[in-house]
């Protein structure tokens, strides 16, 4: 399999209190990389794939502090379903992992309701991944 990687920075406004970017910014880490992800595989932005988030969970293994510069976000697809896109993250700095995280993006249709991978899509991301 072929994972995808991006650099995101951290920004101040990242930081929480303590010191260390704040647990709900690695959702904002995991959206960036899938925009990335989407624009670079696929050649449409995420905004022009019809789909929605239907899962994220995130495990925490280490801080990350307005020091580090950046993160570095590999994501992978270790599958396909019928309308299902599950991704798996590992949200890294220079020091090791500081968390990995799985996402479904699930395609829908105009009522809401799922609907199959357009082919071409399934296509780019199996060619991608080797799938």
């Amino acid at each position: 399999m072929t994972a995808f990687t991006t650099e995101i920075g951290v920004r101040f406004r990242d930081i929480d209190a303590m010191g260390h970017v704040n647990n709900a910014v690695y959702a904002t880490y995991t959206e960036q990389a899938r925009t990335d992800y989407f624009r670079e595989v696929t050649d449409r932005g995420l905004d022009g794939i019809p789909s929605v988030l239907a899962t994220l969970s995130v495990d925490f293994r280490a801080p990350v502090t307005l020091e580090e510069g950046s993160v570095t976000v590999s994501l992978d697809v270790p599958e396909l379903g019928r309308s299902s896109i599950p991704m798996s993250y590992e949200i890294r700095t220079e020091k090791g992992v500081a968390a990995e995280a799985e996402t479904v993006q699930v395609i829908v249709d105009e009522s809401g309701d799922s609907m199959p991978i357009p082919d071409d899509l399934r296509s780019a991301i199996e060619a991608y991944h080797d799938l």
